[in-house]
């Protein structure tokens, strides 16, 4: 029993004695810079401060990680989190300055998980000139006379089919996944909803899943996502190995889609495997924050009966100048100023894209304080949506705020789209499905909630209960049930 014992007061010494030279090493290693660090808690060896992170955000509080920091250490702290010392940022100016030297300062960083699952060809792990090019090639897809010329008829189209074949009872967000899921398609090869997307959309589901799970490669929900993935690569492999071949025997004119610029070469050749990873990692983009901002802009207004009335008000105008079953044209989405209010203040509020990571590939002066080479920067931009310095009563939906104001002329402190080289290229298609979206389902039914439901902040945000709604089809708008698969040529 002695020698046992012994054993373990040895073993608890040495452990004693690793864990402080494992501190003072951390402590010694930068001691020798004339800027400081910027002040915070690198927590225990190993974990660091990854369970304080992800335990806080089971609270209601939206941001209670980065509040208690913010206030002990100021706008930009350290910490670390998922095995990496991490600088938290939450100062507006300091934010646009790690989003503006993207490729300069900072390169992006994600997870080998993330990575995994979106592809090595995605335009999300793309750097330098490949991303610039490939970037620039996703904004002329999708810029205002494209969609004005091109794009508003389908989502129109796809969004009023959808709204259509609602039972009394949904669930909105399950229902605004599946709109968006189709209308991406649509706009990347061409593609009308049918059994083809609908079982590609299935095994799509489980890949989104894996977003959210932990990274451990067997017998978990991550494990799944990464046979889905595989599936749904060969699906659209096998689809764009048709399409090739169609326009290499001349059997099918080229269509003016992402798929068939990406065939052409887009300013140089790409392998079929490239141009999977591309569009899967542009489904991935235009699916879950679109649907996320779709849903949560209802809830706000449902919990806001003022701004509703406002909405519906405005909305009832546009469709009572039209006749029955008139889609919606570019000049009916810019006579929709307090839907553009509601979408700016959702976007604020949700977060939908809390921050983005980098890397340091050098030492970084900022603000005072030194970024090491190496160490990975997390630019927040809802410390900032939510600072009650920029915005009164910050934590509250408050449409009017945007009324007579410019999003673009904000300045730093409203980035709900990211900034910089990496700006959200589809940020105006964005606005306009969620515009439609709202538009349609404002003047074909009154609703309500079915049960109370909650947000929740992490990994990202979303609704507890998929918010679940219960519809009554307005009398008004009775005409919309006669619209069918074939008057809509699908």
């Amino acid at each position: 029993m002695a020698p046992l014992l012994l054993l373990l007061i040895l073993s608890s010494s040495l452990l004693c004695l690793l864990l402080l030279l494992l501190l003072a090493v951390r402590s010694s290693r930068f001691a020798h810079r004339k800027v400081p660090l910027p002040p915070g808690s690198l927590g225990l060896p190993l974990l660091g401060e990854t369970l304080q992170l992800i335990s806080a955000y089971k609270t209601e509080n939206p941001e209670p990680f980065i509040d208690e920091r913010v206030t002990r250490y100021g706008a930009i702290f350290t910490t670390h989190v998922f095995g990496e010392p991490t600088v938290f940022v939450t100062d507006p100016e300091a934010n646009r300055f790690v989003l503006q030297n993207e490729g300069k300062l900072f390169e992006c960083s994600y997870p080998s998980s993330i990575s995994n699952l979106l592809g090595r060809h995605s335009l999300l792990l793309m750097k330098g000139s490949l991303h610039k090019r490939m970037h620039s090639l996703t904004m002329s897809f999708v810029n205002s006379s494209i969609i004005r010329d091109h794009l508003l008829v389908d989502i129109d189209r796809l969004i009023r089919l959808n709204l259509n074949s609602w039972p009394s009872r949904v669930f909105l967000l399950d229902e605004a996944k599946k709109i968006t899921f189709e209308l991406t398609i649509k706009q990347l090869m061409s593609l009308d909803p049918g059994e083809w997307t609908e079982n590609l959309r299935k095994e799509y589901l489980l890949v989104i899943d894996g977003f959210f799970g932990l990274p451990i490669p067997f017998f978990t929900t991550y494990a799944r996502a990464i046979k889905a993935r595989a599936k749904v690569a060969e699906t659209l492999r096998r689809k764009v190995g048709e399409r090739r071949r169609e326009y290499e025997e001349e059997k099918e004119r080229k269509k003016e889609d992402m798929l068939g610029s990406l065939l052409e070469g887009g300013g140089g050749g790409f392998s079929d495997e490239e141009i999977v990873d591309f569009l899967l990692a542009l489904l991935v983009a235009g699916y879950e924050t679109t649907s996320t901002i779709m849903t949560l802009a209802v809830k706000f207004l449902t919990e806001t009966p003022a701004a509703l009335a406002q909405i519906k008000d405005e909305h009832e105008e546009i469709r009572a100048k039209k006749r029955d079953m008139e889609a919606l044209e570019w000049s009916d989405y810019k006579s929709m100023p307090f839907t553009q209010c509601v979408i700016n203040e959702t976007l604020r509020v949700a977060n939908i894209i809390s921050g983005v990571f980098r890397r340091a590939t050098a030492d970084v002066n900022i603000k005072g304080y030194t970024i090491p080479k190496g160490w990975r920067v997390f630019a927040s931009f809802r410390a900032v949506h939510l600072d009650h310095d920029y915005y009164k009563e910050a934590r509250t939906f408050n449409p009017w705020r945007w009324l007579n104001k410019n999003p673009s002329t904000q300045g730093n402190i409203f980035t709900p789209f990211g900034g910089g080289p990496r700006l959200c290229p589809g940020y105006e298609v964005a606005r306009v499905e969620i515009s439609v979206f709202l538009h349609h389902l404002i003047t074909t039914f009154n609703w309500e909630a079915a049960e109370e439901d909650r947000l929740v902040f992490f990994p990202t945000t979303r609704t507890q209960k998929r918010c679940p709604v219960i519809l009554s089809r307005r009398k008004s708008m009775t005409h919309s049930s006669s619209i069918s698969s074939s008057s809509m040529e699908i």
